[in-house]
């Protein structure tokens, strides 16, 4: 709901609340005396909740990933950017990983694929934040970004639609850079950030009380979906990413009254390193 003056409430700025609409806005958000995992996500298993892999594709078939709802491809023509309906699947594997973590941990929720890299791991800035905001459009309720920019002539516009995910309740779950420079959208505080830990737990997340890179997960010598119905051992924060959206999934799949900012602090509660 949003809360506008009237023409005729000359006395109140815009966007602020009147008296008469207080009633109108109250929330019911019970949270328990300690969040734990078992209040977070015990018993959830992704129902209900939308999550878009925006990658390289995603390969239809592959018995780790199941049933994709719906493939999009994101490309670059003479007439500009073209999204379109997309049977090619996924041209280098990298997607095909992040989607077979997210099914992991949550085997019930939806899975789109927005491919927006293509083979070789190739893309371009537009493409990216071409395919970000058609699926910003969508309204998924998470979107999983193990991808970055390095060009700081597109963070504005990055920002912007980081920002518009954020207040239309889309979660984007986004990489760290494996390398120490700066990249986005991670950085941006709207997103949750994700980078690695060691631990063989799938479950177990870190909270970082020193960001920008707000948690760790789950991201050295992990089995992962890959090309051709296979599987391989990989590391990276590209693959510690979907283990956090997976966790967020469970999350809003238990609890969808959730916001962002509410889905956040749920992780931060509910890591390994929080005590209550």
């Amino acid at each position: 709901m949003t809360v506008l003056a009237h023409e005729s409430d000359e006395e109140l700025p815009a966007w602020s609340l009147p008296a008469s609409a207080e009633d109108a806005l109250r929330v019911h958000s019970p949270w328990p005396p300690e969040v734990s995992r078992e209040w977070a996500w015990g018993g959830a298993t992704g129902a209900g909740v939308r999550v878009c892999i925006l990658d390289s594709g995603v390969e239809l078939g592959h018995p780790l990933v199941g049933e994709v709802q719906r493939s999009v491809a994101v490309t670059k023509s003479e007439d500009g950017i073209v999204i379109a309906d997309d049977d090619a699947g996924d041209l280098c594997g990298h997607g095909t990983a992040c989607a077979g973590i997210v099914r992991m941990l949550a085997p019930a929720c939806e899975l789109t694929s927005v491919r927006v890299l293509g083979a070789g791991y190739t893309g371009s800035a537009a493409v990216l934040m071409a395919g970000l905001e058609w699926a910003i459009e969508q309204r998924f309720d998470i979107i999983n970004m193990s991808l970055s920019t390095t060009k700081k002539q597109y963070v504005d516009r990055l920002h912007e639609l980081a920002d518009a995910a954020y207040f239309k309740r889309t979660m984007l779950v986004a990489s760290a850079h494996n390398m120490p420079v700066d990249s986005f959208p991670w950085r941006f505080a709207s997103v949750i950030s994700v980078g690695s830990h060691e631990s063989p737990d799938p479950y177990l997340v870190y909270a970082n009380p020193s960001p920008p890179v707000e948690f760790f997960a789950r991201g050295l010598m992990v089995e992962v979906a890959w090309l051709g119905g296979e599987t391989i051992t990989a590391t990276g924060n590209s693959f510690a990413t979907p283990h956090v959206a997976g966790l967020a999934a469970l999350i809003l799949s238990k609890h969808p009254h959730l916001t962002p900012f509410q889905l956040k602090s749920a992780l931060h509660l509910a890591a390994g390193n929080v005590e209550a």
